[in-house]
């Protein structure tokens, strides 16, 4: 289980949720309400206070790298280090696998990243993280740029996500992915308060 209690920073906050193992949790609200803030909070990348643990481990056990592994965050813009996307992955064949699960075929590993569409970047941004098998996988509108056909796959692996016992906490702003997805249905207010 993903549980948080008291968490906040500037525009958060204070947060208190429980996203169980094999549940995946949407939340929704206007632009600049604090979701992405939220996701951002629960992986680390910004000071923030209050208290988060992953299957009772609290994050200010482990460092930043395997807190990380074990909460994958893919954000609405995801960041390169390398050219390629192959250079992203530990382990290329086993991403292979994923990548073309989500419609990106295996050429696509090594084509240069700033040539792939935003759809294209998003998904195999999702894959990364999958590969390093996390415990929590956060989502910050993964189907935004996505046609129908790249949405139903991406949803694909949402699901298998879910079945193997991944909490997901995906923010989105479509009310049918959320129907389709999730157990448990938020709205983030403006000033980060989950109703």
């Amino acid at each position: 289980m993903l549980s948080i209690r008291h968490l906040q920073r500037p525009g958060l906050g204070p947060i208190d949720l429980d996203v169980p193992l094999g549940d995946c949790v949407c939340i929704s609200g206007p632009s600049g309400a604090g979701k992405s803030l939220l996701l951002r909070s629960i992986a680390d990348l910004d000071p923030n206070t209050g208290t988060v643990m992953v299957e009772g481990v609290d994050r200010s056990y482990l460092d930043a790298p395997h807190w990380r592994s074990r909460v994958g965050y893919v954000p609405a813009e995801p960041a390169w280090w390398d050219t390629v996307p192959a250079n992203h992955f530990a382990d290329v064949a086993e991403a292979t696998e994923i990548t073309s699960r989500l419609g990106l075929g295996a050429h696509m590993m090594d084509q240069a990243i700033e040539t792939l569409s935003t759809g294209e970047r998003q998904r195999f941004a999702l894959a990364r993280a999958l590969e390093l098998n996390p415990s929590v996988l956060m989502l910050d509108e993964p189907t935004s740029a996505l046609d129908e056909d790249s949405t139903i796959l991406v949803e694909r692996e949402i699901s298998a996500a879910l079945a193997r016992g991944v909490a997901v906490l995906l923010v989105t702003h479509d009310t049918a992915q959320a129907e389709r997805l999730a157990h448990a249905r938020y709205t983030m207010q403006l000033g980060g308060i989950l109703t």
